[in-house]
Parts: structure tokens; sequence; C-alpha cells
């Protein structure tokens, strides 16, 4: 990718990871078990090259305002997330998203739930 010391990482792995799952499918293995394994496996790959598009493009103060409301609200967190992750994939962002542009995106993703409380 870019050289970066954790994209070349999270590819070893990968590696790794899919020449584990060859080696098991060669010895006929096959059963319900390895299938639940290797859904596992491509379930955390999946996973670490999420996490590793979103520090790629997310600035310290972006992730870590990312991960406030992970704790707080993880259904928005996921969306923000997603929304992220599609938009570099789509080769959008061009720059990395910074913590007032991450404000913006979560203001944008997160639902306006106003209500009047009336008394009667």
């Amino acid at each position: 990718m870019s050289g970066n010391p954790d994209d070349e990482r999270i590819e070893e792995l990968r590696q790794q990871k899919m020449q584990e799952l060859k080696e098991q499918a060669q010895e006929g293995g096959g059963g319900a078990g390895d299938r639940a394994e290797a859904q596992q496996a491509a379930q955390e790959q999946a996973e670490a090259q999420k996490q590793a598009l979103l520090k790629q493009h997310l600035t310290d103060g972006a992730r870590q305002r990312l991960n406030a409301v992970q704790m707080s609200k993880p259904e928005v967190a996921d969306k923000v997330e997603q929304q992220i992750v599609a938009l570099a994939q789509s080769g959008r962002i061009q720059d990395r998203i910074d913590e007032d542009q991450m404000r913006k995106l979560l203001k944008e993703l997160t639902p306006d739930k106003s209500f009047d409380i009336r008394r009667r």
C-alpha cells in the first residue's frame, strides 16, 4: 500500500491466515467447526482491514472522538465507521479527517431526537 508498517503487518497476517485456511482445506477437515473457524477468521480479517483504513484516514483527535462515541452510542459509531470505510474505498477521501470534520459527520449521521413534553 503506502509502505506503512501497520499496513504491511496486516497484509502479512492476512496472507498467513489465508495459508492456514488453505492447509486446513487440503487436510480434508471441512466440518461445521472448520466453517465456523473460517467465518470467524474472515470476520477478524475484515475488522482488521476496517481498522487499518480508519487509522489511515483519521487524525488522532478524530479517532478519539469516534472512540468516545463508540462508548456511548455504538450504533452511531458503527454507522460512521461504515460511512468512512465506504468513502475511503471509493476514493472520495482526499486528506485525513480531522476532529472538526468528524463532528460534522457525526452530526449528519446522528438522528435528531427532539420532542416536546406537554402537561395537561
